[in-house]
Order: C-alpha cells, then structure tokens, then sequence
C-alpha cells in the first residue's frame, strides 16, 4: 500500500503553467527568442535556470546571463501568482482526502524555493506538506529522478512506496525513473506526448482523484 503522495507543483496544484508561460514568451521574446506556446511545452517540467539554456542554445542572445534571465523570469512568476494565481480544481479537497487516509504528504517540484513558498503562501497549504523539496538543489532537474528520489528520502519512505502526481511529460519520467507510481494530469494540448505512456494512470484532473482511489492504491 502507498505510504506517501509526492506532489509536483506547477499545472498540479496551481494554475502556473499559463503564467510561466506568459512570462517567458515576453522576456525571451525580447531578448530575440521566438518563444510560441506550443514551444513552451518542450520545457514543461524543467527548472527555470535549465529551460532558459534550452532557448540561450539555440537562440543566443547577448546581454544578461542565462542565470540573470532566470531570476528575473522567477521575480515576473512570483509576482504574476501573488497577484492572478490560482488553485487547481480540487486542491484542498484531494489534500484532505489524502490526509484522512493517513498518507504523508510532499512537494517535489522543478519551481525554485521562493516560488514554492509564494505559492504555498497564497493559498495556505504551508502546513499540510511535510517535506517541500525543490531540484533548485539538485545538479539535475526533472526529468532525472533525483528531485523524486530526494524528496522520499526526506520522508524516509522508499520511492516504491510513494504515488507522485505530474501534469508534464518530463515529471512523468522524473517519477518513474526514481521507481514511483505516477499518476499524470496532463496540461491541455500535451495529452498525446508518447513520455505519458510511462504513467501508471492517466486522470483528467484531482477532482476524480477520490473515486478512483482504489484503483491507484491497487497499482
């Protein structure tokens, strides 16, 4: 039986995708870098300092360093969610579900620390987490395992006994490859990525969580 739920953060339990989304489509955009929507996608699940050498390399652009351009990429998040962020839907309902089955709880998330907070900070879920770990500290971020693997440890529980939650194709692997249980919400026009085959369970979104908990407790 599962011990523990390891959340991953943005597009699972807020609504950043679209915001880190229009941060970086500005910013990048004026530093030469054509950035689309869909382009966005190629780095869903990265961490923010790796997604924008993603672009550096194949658009360099001369000016601020690739770490410069993530902290201010972070600043224009933090700021965008502490003004429009929002929940997604069933948040608090599937954390209290989750808590009333006596699982432990855990972010591993991709989002730099000071974004993790601000987010835990708006929507008051600081205490219902017992270990909040970013790949900020990792020398990999997703899709290694390593954010995943870490997070367990700080739980004490072995990854095998640990359900992770992702929206992304690449957090998808990132659990998988640290021998969770995943199951994936996929963000809308990601659906047929091939990587959401690795998933043990593909649900539409937390809401049906509850119902089909049988199931995942079964995986």
């Amino acid at each position: 039986m599962p011990e523990a739920v390891i959340f991953d953060m943005d597009g699972v339990l807020v609504d950043s995708e679209p915001i880190w989304q229009d941060v970086e489509i500005e910013l990048l955009g004026r530093l030469g870098v054509p950035l689309t929507r869909e382009m966005c996608t190629q780095t869903m699940g990265f961490r923010v300092n790796e997604a924008v050498g993603h672009w550096y390399e194949r658009y360099p652009w001369t000016g601020p360093t690739v770490d410069e351009v993530a902290d201010e990429l972070v600043d224009d998040v933090i700021g965008a969610i502490s003004e429009r962020g929002e929940p997604m839907a069933g948040v608090d309902e599937v954390i209290a579900f989750l808590e009333d089955e006596g699982l432990r709880l855990a972010i591993a998330s991709s989002s730099y620390y000071r974004v993790i907070d601000a987010v835990l900070r708006r929507f008051d879920l600081t205490q219902r987490f017992e270990v909040v770990h970013s790949a900020q500290e990792e020398a990999n971020g997703k899709p290694h395992p390593a954010v995943y693997l870490t997070a367990a440890a700080k739980l004490g529980i072995a990854p095998e006994a640990c359900i992770a939650i992702e929206d992304s194709p690449n957090g998808v692997l990132s659990a998988t490859r640290a021998g969770m249980t995943c199951i994936a919400i996929p963000e809308p026009g990601t659906e047929t990525d091939p990587r959401f085959a690795d998933a043990d369970l593909l649900i539409p979104s937390l809401l049906v969580l509850p119902e089909r908990w049988a199931t995942v407790a079964a995986l």
